[in-house]
């Protein structure tokens, strides 16, 4: 039968391995939303580029209006690249630090 004493100490070891397995590294969620948004716009536009067309990308030539210099071409391509690294890196970084940020608050609480 365990005692008062040994659920406390349980329960202890139990929050300090949720702690510890729980947390993000932000750095991390950066590098891999960077690496994973770059390489998608980059093979999604030299897919759109090999296949040809008429009209090549339409829907995806829209991120002009918010990638400057932007086009559904070999030279958007690597810009493309780019700019979704940079913002996979962003929105990986910001969503790294804010579930941090809500779990030491959770924590605390506790």
């Amino acid at each position: 039968m365990m005692t008062g004493g040994d659920m406390q100490t349980i329960h202890d070891e139990m929050r300090a391995v949720s702690q510890m397995v729980v947390r993000l590294h932000a750095t991390v969620l950066a590098v891999v939303g960077a690496v994973v948004t770059g390489m998608g716009l980059f093979l999604i536009t030299v897919w759109l580029v090999l296949k040809g067309g008429p009209q090549v990308g339409v829907h995806l030539q829209l991120l002009r209006h918010y990638f400057i210099g932007y086009s559904v071409s070999w030279s958007g391509s690597l810009l493309g690249l780019c700019y979704g690294a940079l913002l996979g890196g962003v929105l990986g970084w910001s969503v790294g630090k804010i579930y941090n940020g809500v779990l030491l608050m959770r924590q605390d609480r506790s």
